[in-house]
């Protein structure tokens, strides 16, 4: 049994940071987009980022939604990765 609980222990503490790190999706309302090449300039800018997996962006609805690993990257990572862009955005609620 007390082998049991060691091993356990051990694999706890090796394995439990990488817990932690989870696939996230996120949908961001993001401005100025009004034209064709609107979508390819943010879904660039978001790509770019380290840890974004998926983007979908829609012109229609002006929104952008990212699938990314929320340990290498943040929401605010993307918000700042569309603004420098030139495309401001925020979290949809």
């Amino acid at each position: 049994m007390r082998a049991l609980w060691t091993a356990v222990f051990t694999a706890t503490a090796l394995f439990g940071s990488l817990a932690h790190a989870a696939e996230r999706t996120v949908i961001l309302a993001v401005d100025n987009m009004y034209c064709a090449a609107c979508p390819h300039i943010v879904s660039t800018s978001l790509y770019r980022i380290d840890g974004v997996a998926v983007v979908a962006i829609s012109n229609a609805d002006k929104t952008a939604t990212v699938t990314f690993d929320d340990a290498r990257a943040s929401v605010a990572d993307l918000i700042k990765a569309t603004t420098d862009a030139g495309y401001p955005s925020k979290v949809r609620p």
